[in-house]
């Protein structure tokens, strides 16, 4: 009898993490869908000849940040619109601005960051920025976004 609540019991927890698993896959897919998209067309209107990384950027509007090279071997960060569209896609020099290790001390000089969520190069009203999103020593959500070209902090959301 022990032999069946062990079976028993191994069974449902390997059926839910592979529920779980199955879930959590199909999630994923319309993200994976629509960057493999911007990167196609990133590269069929010669943006960028080689597409190194992307993830998606949600701001005022939600766009694709596809980094690669351009035939002259800069590196670039391209946005392109989660609508496809060809004539809202911008771009950016990634040496024209700041880094995301150079962000992330301006970030650290301000302020006591606990532990970094993430940092993501977007675009917004003013052109490209890095949203830094971080848990502060209180436990508390920020959002901060500094200007990819100087620096300069654009935008705080602070104490969710």
């Amino acid at each position: 009898m022990k032999n069946w609540i062990t079976f028993i019991s191994v069974f449902f927890v390997s059926l839910a993490l592979v529920i779980t698993i199955g879930v959590l896959w199909k999630a994923n897919a319309p993200f994976a869908s629509i960057e493999r998209q911007a990167e196609q067309l990133a590269l069929s209107e010669a943006y960028v000849s080689d597409v190194t990384s992307s993830y998606t950027y949600n701001g005022q509007k939600s766009y694709i940040t596809v980094f690669g090279v351009d035939e002259n071997g800069k590196e670039k960060a391209v946005f392109v619109p989660t609508s496809l569209e060809v004539d809202f896609i911008q771009e950016v020099f990634l040496e024209d601005g700041i880094t995301q290790e150079q962000a992330l001390d301006v970030l650290r000089s301000e302020q006591e960051v606990n532990k970094l969520l993430h940092a993501k190069l977007g675009f917004e009203q003013p052109g490209a920025v890095w949203e830094l999103t971080y848990i502060d020593a209180d436990d508390q959500l920020n959002y901060v976004y500094f200007l990819h070209k100087d620096g300069n902090g654009w935008k705080r959301i602070l104490n969710l």
